[in-house]
């Protein structure tokens, strides 16, 4: 088995494209270190600049009312909940403005599908921060366009194009967890299929908007489910290139109805190595620090990472699952540097904006 892996890795290294099957014998068989070790050279063949970059922004959750429900999620409130709420713009100009105060870029808005929030109502907010703010704003997830075009009866080029007018510059990969049915009827039943969710990033790339993709890993999906994952995100990429980078992450089980064990930090280190050696057409894979500490990122920049993320002056749906990791500035800095790279402020579209 040993020998098969490292024909596939060399397969790899010489720039040829990966197979599901090939990607999931990887992911089972691999050694854990010359998985690592491939993905590491991909990586510095693709990015080989000795950077890494991150992102100063912020993510803002105007709701946490939803009616996806999803079994994975400790953030999510009934409409009814004592703790339910709707932020308010005063609350909403507050936070932005502190964010810009600490250097900010970019600014993540997502929240809940929440049943009385209309399009007028995005549109508006989106009109309101761009009429006072000098900001990014990488905003609303797939299955948050998807519910307004359903409520509006609009189609979801047409949701797009208004938001984008609004003021929304591009969007995040939120709501993919497991591009797979069989995942998704399981952990959330009530939330849009992939193939909706792969609908409305293609829509958006095709009216000149760029996202990025997303992996919830760590639950119930098996190890084929997972590299399928990434080959759907290959085949949109193909298709639209609209993708700027793909970020794994790991279920986070505390508080939530779905429960489990998680995935281990060796777990994480070969998935995301994976990752960068199955996406041959997706330029930056960030590392994780949310649900895998600080530590654990930097491992991640020797297994295919080139960015770090971003410095999240404020994240609530991972902490309500009991992930209670921060990581200031000055340590994503030291993260970096320590591991032997330049550390480099970017924008959203991956532009370099300031060298430490």
């Amino acid at each position: 088995m040993q020998a098969k892996t490292m024909e596939i890795l060399e397969k790899r290294l010489h720039g040829e494209r990966l197979s599901l099957e090939e990607g999931t014998m990887l992911l089972t068989h691999a050694d854990f270190l010359a998985l690592g070790q491939a993905a590491d050279r991909i990586r510095k063949h693709m990015r080989p600049q000795k950077a890494v970059t991150f992102v100063i922004d912020r993510n803002i959750n105007y709701t946490n009312v939803c009616t996806c429900q999803c079994k994975f999620c400790a953030f999510y409130r009934e409409e009814n909940h004592p703790e339910a709420y709707v932020l308010s713009e005063a609350d909403l100009h507050a936070k932005i403005e502190e964010t810009i105060k600490l250097g900010g870029t970019q600014l993540l808005i997502q929240g809940g599908l929440h049943p009385e929030l209309t399009l007028t109502y995005f549109e508006k907010m989106l009109r309101g921060i761009k009429n006072k703010y000098a900001i990014h704003i990488h905003s609303f997830s797939p299955p948050e366009i998807w519910d307004l075009a359903h409520k509006s009866g609009l189609s979801v080029e047409t949701v797009i194009r208004r938001l984008q007018a609004a003021g929304l510059d591009s969007i995040p990969g939120g709501g993919a967890e497991i591009l797979d049915d069989r995942v998704r009827q399981r952990i959330s039943p009530h939330k849009i299929g992939w193939k909706q969710w792969m609908e409305v990033m293609t829509t958006a790339h095709r009216i000149g908007l760029r996202t990025t993709a997303t992996m919830m890993f760590g639950h119930i999906e098996t190890l084929e489910e997972r590299v399928l994952h990434m080959v759907r995100v290959r085949d949109a990429q193909d298709e639209t290139g609209g993708f700027t980078a793909f970020i794994p992450w790991s279920f986070a089980p505390k508080h939530t109805e779905l429960g489990g064990e998680g995935a281990s930090g060796v777990d994480y280190l070969r998935t995301l190595a994976v990752a960068r050696l199955m996406l041959d057409n997706v330029p930056n894979i960030q590392a994780s620090w949310v649900t895998q500490g600080a530590k654990m990122a930097q491992v991640a920049l020797r297994f295919g990472a080139n960015d770090f993320g971003s410095t999240m002056l404020e994240e609530n749906v991972v902490r309500a699952a009991g992930v209670q990791t921060r990581v200031p500035l000055p340590e994503i800095l030291h993260c970096i540097q320590d591991a032997g790279y330049e550390a480099v402020q970017r924008n959203t579209f991956y532009e370099w904006l300031h060298v430490y």
